[in-house]
């Protein structure tokens, strides 16, 4: 599994696959496979004191509870298998850290999974994440719902309060108001009582500018209408 670091001011920086891949190593490191208890055992027999040797049946004890143990790991590793296979296609968070010990949050889709070693791997955007770093799985309408209601919140707090609106806002709001009106109950179940409050209080304003902007426009076409028709009488 080779693994590609970016390099910024001449200092290697490491990204969150590869701290996922790096923590899930440590793990994998602490972990006996079956030829390394196999040496251990020919070791304890060749090493063992000749006057008091270890009988064969402890040694078959050792080894039968070694046995069980591997085919619990093997179990849990097929586990992982399908539980990773069953996240492919699936909007899912990975939580990592870093080497300074700060926490970092990746979200993407499952495009694949890898399995090597008995670990199982996530690949999100051509990177790998460890399964045991797996955060939380996504319904693809609930996120769809949540970033729609995410952009409408951060276009609502860029204008100034309500009572600072002027027409140049009007666009905005406008749109704004589409995009709220466009949302299913679903998606706006997603926007705060707050922000609701908010857009009203916008479009209330706007609609106050706007009967201004029409009165003072019909105040300035009055004279003119009644100077033209002195004008006929003279």
């Amino acid at each position: 599994m080779a693994l590609v670091a970016p390099v910024e001011n001449g200092k290697v920086v490491e990204t969150e696959s590869q701290n996922s891949l790096k923590n899930t190593s440590k793990t994998n490191g602490s972990n006996m496979d079956k030829d390394a208890f196999l040496q251990l055992l020919v070791a304890q027999m060749k090493y063992q004191d000749p006057l008091e040797p270890t009988s064969n049946t402890e040694f078959i004890s050792q080894y039968a509870q070694f046995s069980q143990v591997e085919q619990m790991q093997n179990m849990a590793g097929s586990m992982d298998l399908s539980r990773a296979s069953a996240l492919v296609g699936q909007e899912v968070y990975i939580k990592t850290t870093t080497s300074a010990g700060e926490t970092k949050y990746v979200q993407g889709k499952v495009d694949y999974v890898v399995y090597e070693n008995g670990k199982a791997y996530l690949s999100i955007d051509e990177s790998l994440y460890s399964l045991d770093d797996l955060d939380s799985v996504v319904d693809k309408e609930y996120q769809a719902a949540y970033d729609k209601a995410y952009a409408f919140t951060v276009r609502l707090n860029k204008l100034p309060v309500a009572a600072g609106l002027d027409m140049t806002d009007a666009k905005e709001v406008d749109e704004l108001q589409k995009m709220y009106d466009e949302m299913s109950e679903y998606e706006k179940t997603f926007v705060t009582e707050e922000n609701e409050k908010k857009l009203k209080e916008y479009v209330e304003k706007l609609q106050e500018l706007r009967d201004k902007a029409e009165e003072e426009k019909d105040t300035a076409e009055e004279p003119e209408a009644e100077g033209s028709g002195t004008s006929e009488n003279v």
